[in-house]
This record gives C-alpha cells, sequence and structure tokens, in this order.
C-alpha cells in the first residue's frame, strides 16, 4: 500500500502543470454539478426556478438574465421608471464584454446559455492556470496547487457554471496582477479595457496601479526603476481610471441623462433601503448597511458602525502583519487593500456580497501556506460545506431578498 501510494505521488508530481490543473478543476466542476442537481430536486414552487428545474435553468438564472437582454436587445436608449418615477433597474448595470461573447460562442449551439456556460467554464480552467502562475514563486508549488483546489472549490464556485462575468474577470485580473508584477507592463495596455468592460472593479486596479508605482519609487535604490517603467505605470494608471469611469460616460450619451450609470446601480440598492436613496455618496453604503442589517438581526443600529469600523481594522491589520499574507509580496496585498477599499466606497454590502470578493482570491495562497495536511483538508472540507449553503439558499432556495447572488 505505501508503495502503490509512493507511485501515485510521483506520478502525479511527474503529470505536466496544465493537466494536473485540469484534473483538479473537472473534479471540482462534477461536485458542483451533483450539489446543482441535488438541489434541482430540492426546488418547490416557492423558489424562483419552479419545480424541478434544469442545470440549463440554473446557467441562465439570476443576473444571467441580464447578460442575455444585453446579448439580444443591447442598451435601452430611454432609462425604465417605477411608478413613482424612479430608474428602474436595467441592463446599464451590466458590462457588455461576456454577454457578446457568450452570443458569439453560442452561435453555434443556438442558445446564448450554451455560450455563457461554455465562457465561463474555460474562463475558470484558465483563471486556475494563471492564478497558479501568479502564486507559485510566491508561496511555493505545492501551496500554489492547494490554493487552486481552494478557488475551484470555494463556496462561490458555482459561478464556474452559470452565465455570470465574473470568471471571465478573474482569468483577466490574474493575468494583469501577474503582468505588472513581472513588470510586463505592455500586456496591461490590451488588459484593462477588456476588464473595464467585462464587470465593474478597473477604478481599484487603477488605484492598485498607483500603489504599486509608488512602492517601485520607494524601492528605486534595490530595485531600478527605469524611466520607461515610469512611463508605463502613469499612463497605464491614467487609462485605467479613464476606462473606469468611460461607462457612465457611454450611458449618459446613450440615454441623454448624465447620472444614467449611476442611478441604474441605486435602483437595486432601493430594493433594501427603506424610505428610499437619495443619490451616491461614497462610503456611505455600508454604513446604510450597518444600520439595515443590525435591525434586521434585532440589534441596536447604533453598533452598526462601531462594528464595521472593527472590521475594517481587523481586515487591514490582517493585510499588514499576518505572516501568510505577508509572504503573497506587496502588490497582491497592494492590490487587496485596493479592491477592499474600492468596495468601500461603491458597495452596499447585501447577498452578493461574498461574489464580489471573488477578486480577492489570490488572498486563498494565504491559505494555503499552512504545511498541515488536516489544515489543508479541513480548509477544503469548509470550502465544500460553504459550496453547498450557497447552491442550496440560492438555487434550492431563493425566494427571499437575502438569496440573491
Amino acid at each position: 500500500m505505501a508503495q502503490f501510494a509512493l507511485t501515485a505521488t510521483r506520478r502525479w508530481a511527474e503529470t505536466p502543470l496544465p493537466l494536473r490543473i485540469a484534473l483538479v478543476y473537472l473534479a471540482a466542476r462534477a461536485v458542483t454539478t451533483v450539489m446543482m442537481i441535488v438541489a434541482a430536486t430540492q426546488s418547490t414552487a416557492f423558489s424562483r426556478f419552479g419545480v424541478e428545474p434544469s442545470l440549463a435553468d440554473f446557467v441562465v438564472g439570476w443576473d444571467a438574465q441580464w447578460y442575455w437582454l444585453v446579448a439580444e436587445e443591447g442598451y435601452p436608449t430611454e432609462l425604465p421608471r417605477t411608478d413613482s418615477g424612479e430608474v428602474a433597474e436595467n441592463q446599464w448595470a451590466f458590462m457588455p464584454v461576456f454577454a457578446i461573447a457568450a452570443k458569439v460562442i453560442g452561435l453555434p449551439f443556438g442558445s446564448w446559455g450554451m455560450g455563457a456556460f461554455l465562457l465561463s467554464f474555460v474562463a475558470g480552467y484558465f483563471a486556475c492556470l494563471a492564478l497558479h502562475r501568479l502564486l507559485q514563486d510566491r508561496v511555493g508549488r505545492r501551496a500554489a496547487m492547494w490554493a487552486v483546489v481552494f478557488f475551484a472549490s470555494g463556496p462561490i464556485a458555482a459561478m464556474f457554471q452559470v452565465g455570470y462575468a465574473e470568471t471571465l474577470f478573474l482569468l483577466l485580473l490574474f493575468l494583469a496582477l501577474d503582468a505588472t508584477i513581472r513588470r510586463r507592463y505592455a500586456w496591461l495596455y490590451l488588459l484593462i479595457p477588456i476588464m473595464a468592460f467585462t464587470r465593474p472593479g478597473i477604478l481599484a486596479f487603477a488605484l492598485y496601479l498607483g500603489l504599486h508605482g509608488i512602492l517601485r519609487w520607494w524601492h528605486r535604490r534595490s530595485d531600478p526603476l527605469a524611466g520607461r517603467e515610469i512611463v508605463h505605470i502613469v499612463a497605464l494608471g491614467a487609462l485605467a481610471t479613464i476606462a473606469g469611469f468611460s461607462w457612465q460616460v457611454i450611458a449618459g450619451v446613450v440615454t441623454g441623462d448624465a447620472d444614467a450609470y449611476l442611478a441604474t446601480e441605486l435602483a437595486w440598492r432601493r430594493l433594501w433601503i427603506v424610505g428610499g436613496v437619495d443619490g451616491f455618496v461614497p462610503f456611505d453604503g455600508w454604513i446604510q448597511a450597518s444600520h439595515f442589517w443590525f435591525a434586521q438581526w434585532g440589534l441596536p443600529t447604533g453598533w452598526g458602525p462601531a462594528v464595521l469600523a472593527l472590521l475594517i481594522v481587523a481586515v487591514g491589520a490582517g493585510l499588514l502583519y499576518l505572516p501568510q499574507v505577508r509572504a503573497l509580496g506587496p502588490d497582491l496585498r497592494l492590490w487587496s487593500a485596493s479592491y477592499l477599499l474600492y468596495l468601500l466606497a461603491v458597495f452596499f454590502p447585501q447577498s452578493s456580497t461574498f461574489r464580489l470578493l471573488l477578486p480577492l482570491s489570490p488572498l486563498w495562497g494565504a491559505v494555503a501556506v499552512p504545511r498541515s495536511r488536516v489544515w489543508r483538508i479541513g480548509v477544503l472540507v469548509v470550502c465544500l460545506l460553504g459550496q453547498w449553503t450557497w447552491i442550496h439558499h440560492i438555487y434550492a432556495l431563493g425566494n427571499t431578498f437575502w438569496q440573491v447572488p
């Protein structure tokens, strides 16, 4: 038995890395598929998916419907309104790259849903390859592989198999982070515009580039900073900033309403805030949410901002001082801080929060650093339990306001 285990371990180590990651990824997708099949059998008439939905129904469920609408009808030139005259939910909240790419891929099958599934599925595999490349020089190959296992099997792993833009954005993000860290800045001129029109978040990357430039300037004596690199970093930061605001400009030009994009995004927030939302104020969403959720839990709402402040301090301390996180290197920590600050500035935390944390996936490398087999298996078990919890509530139940992915 010991000899068999040793032989299997040796053969696994000798297997080409892309194939190893493919086997891990396919095994993770098989587990997710089984969970979704079970969820389909548990779905009732009270679920938005009805009785015994198919896996295809899950693929095009929830926000995938909006991407499908973008692909089929484009964007409205006149913003839809509610009975009270406020801007209603519409396609302007969803970027076009994933929607159009899924339509093109789905043409041979005559199905946008099939195109969306294939795009998410394939992009997820390549995202695993890119994540391993991003982490292996920092935490080692074995820990990087475990990080891929956690990433592919994580609580939100259903995103690899449904019509959401998440996995495509993650692939682009991991490539962009890797290019930045390896100082291959020229690739970012291609990646940044595609990222900007795939999913919101490019402004966080603009902030990261600024911090990356400051870090390189600070260490310029030990790590020479060439003049052309300064030009690249400044130009790319400007490109990411312009790209980050361009969708608002495009929406304003097409609809004739300069506030079209922000008003559209706030249409979803109004579903949560009693009394409505007056307008967008940076960082106000989390304060509003702290009052909202504490009221939902029957706790004093005055505690909300205090707990939020403690959470921010704890997360910041973790990024600064935890040795497992420090092992990832300064760039991945700067990206994590930039994205968290971006979420803090623009987001209202609710049931989609876990999905929106996916761009922090490089932090799986920190989780994988401890070499204890018990620890790593334990993390995987927690990932799978979290995944089932997510799939059960989002797809089997999916009938209350906090069950929106």
